[in-house]
């Protein structure tokens, strides 16, 4: 039932949600402007012809305007709403020539216009911003409740549509002029589903506006000891003091975020599963949209994995327990995932071998996890090694636990300035709580304490380790099955899918 006659657009976006989390003003207030940002520099890299005066595209906001680049007020049509008398010049962050500014029902300035709203509606209390360009539709909206804030995002089209919808009915009751034009540059600038890279795009530059801490080599923890270590007890302190401290605004974003990211994605994959099953296809053709299959799988699970490590980190009790653990062949899991892995590093011109022993025994886990969890590990794994590298991955049983080691080799016949390139890890930088960043390569990655606690949700344990001869070395190790048992009498394992 929504609060007034028209519905607000918060109202909008969390009926698209299943929940709408409200935090404090000021973690609610640090995402609203972190993700203008990020949004002002996306339309600086995509739009066709910065700086001119072609209108490439629409924006509507409140209850001031958004955007303070030159470039985009010249470039962007933009209509501002707000219950206040209003003085465009002085919320301006940028120099406006002189000119008289005529303050009315309807206000122009340049590309600028102002648009009341009644003060007893709810939109009035909203700062949002709506996006509208031949490339991708977006809407941000910051809204109140008791006290406390919420923010939300969506690249959804159909979202963003509803969302101008409720907004175009206040524009027809105060100017319906003025809604003409703006419905006919809306569907002008309608796109069906955003291309998958705007909107992963839009992460790195959502990342980039994260208050950054200061870089080193490792796993971005802060400290080379992050990585060397000097034993298990130190490893699992770490992760549990990590996980215990309280959560800092990226985490709720990268939830929401990555949540966002899978849907167009998920879409295009099933579009493009669905173009394969037609007859008479080129065989470039099928090459070509069995590439987007793989892309788009990839960066599903990746966004799954960030999905699952906020998950973690935001959850007030332990996920570790909660995950579905159950007994699994491993030897099917590799069969399907070494592959891939084998593909991965031929892309990057690296070499990959498997030593397996003849059987392998059950082990305890989440078999879906688990494969997605590996293979997010390897894809990290081999983005840190320069081209060239060999890898060697071990499997071997170690007691009631069996140990998958990840090891870099220096191929037959390197000389000293490989071997050592492969030995120094490298540089790495962190991005909020739960990423790293790898300037020399563009990756990023969760960290050493996000990856550890995936681990422990599916039943297993990382280590690093920095070798003389073979620089990070990785070992996981998973629980065989009936050792969990004799471990912790309490554990029960649930034969159930995640």
């Amino acid at each position: 039932m929504y609060k007034w006659i028209l519905p607000s657009l918060s109202e909008v976006l969390a009926k698209s949600q299943s929940t709408v989390a409200f935090c404090s003003s000021a973690k609610a207030q640090q995402q609203w402007r972190i993700s203008l940002a990020a949004t002002q520099q996306l339309l600086l890299n995509n739009l066709a012809t910065v700086g001119t005066d072609v209108t490439q595209g629409l924006v509507l906001a409140a209850p001031a305007p958004v955007f303070n680049h030159p470039n985009l007020t010249q470039s962007l049509r933009s209509i501002t709403f707000t219950a206040q008398v209003f003085n465009p010049l002085a919320l301006m962050p940028f120099q406006m020539p002189d000119r008289d500014v005529a303050i009315a029902t309807d206000t122009t300035v340049a590309n600028e216009s102002v648009l009341p709203l009644l003060k007893t509606d709810p939109l009035a209390k909203e700062q949002f911003c709506l996006v509208f360009t031949d490339k991708f539709r977006l809407v941000l909206v910051l809204t109140e409740n008791d006290g406390q804030q919420a923010f939300l995002f969506s690249f959804d089209p159909e979202v963003v549509q509803q969302a101008w919808k409720a907004l175009g009915a206040r524009v027809m009751l105060s100017n319906p002029d003025l809604f003409a034009e703006l419905e006919e540059l809306v569907h002008k600038y309608y796109t069906p589903t955003p291309d998958y890279r705007i909107v992963m795009q839009f992460s790195q530059l959502l990342l980039a506006e994260l208050p950054e801490e200061e870089g080193t080599r490792g796993w971005g923890l802060g400290t080379r000891e992050a990585v060397e270590g000097t034993g298990e007890r130190k490893q699992n302190a770490e992760v549990n003091s990590h996980y215990s401290s309280s959560p800092i605004p990226d985490v709720e974003m990268l939830q929401a975020f990555a949540h966002e990211v899978r849907t167009p994605l998920t879409t295009i994959r099933t579009i493009t599963r669905l173009l394969l099953k037609q007859r008479d296809l080129s065989a470039k053709v099928i090459k070509h949209l069995k590439i987007i299959d793989r892309e788009c799988t990839e960066q599903i699970d990746r966004m799954e994995l960030l999905f699952r490590a906020a998950e973690l980190e935001t959850s007030a009790t332990d996920k570790a327990t909660n995950t579905h653990l159950t007994a699994m062949c491993l030897e099917e899991v590799l069969q399907v995932s070494i592959p891939r892995w084998q593909e991965a590093a031929s892309r990057r011109n690296l070499t990959l071998d498997v030593v397996l022993p003849q059987q392998l025994p059950t082990v305890v886990s989440n078999p879906t996890m688990l494969d997605r969890v590996l293979t997010g590990l390897m894809e990290n794994f081999t983005r840190s090694l320069p081209a060239g590298s060999h890898i060697q991955v071990q499997v071997i049983p170690a007691g009631d636990q069996l140990k998958l080691q990840l090891l870099p080799l220096p191929q037959e016949g390197d000389n000293g300035a490989a071997a050592k390139s492969i030995c120094t890890p490298p540089i790495r930088k962190a991005l909020g709580q739960l990423l790293m960043f790898q300037p020399e390569t563009g990756t990023i990655s969760l960290n050493l304490a996000a990856t550890k606690h995936l681990f422990q949700a599916i039943g297993g344990k990382l280590i690093v380790r920095e070798r003389p001869r073979y620089g990070e070395v990785l070992t996981i190790f998973l629980p065989l099955e009936g050792a969990e048992a004799k471990e912790n009498p309490k554990f029960k394992i649930q034969n159930s899918k995640l």
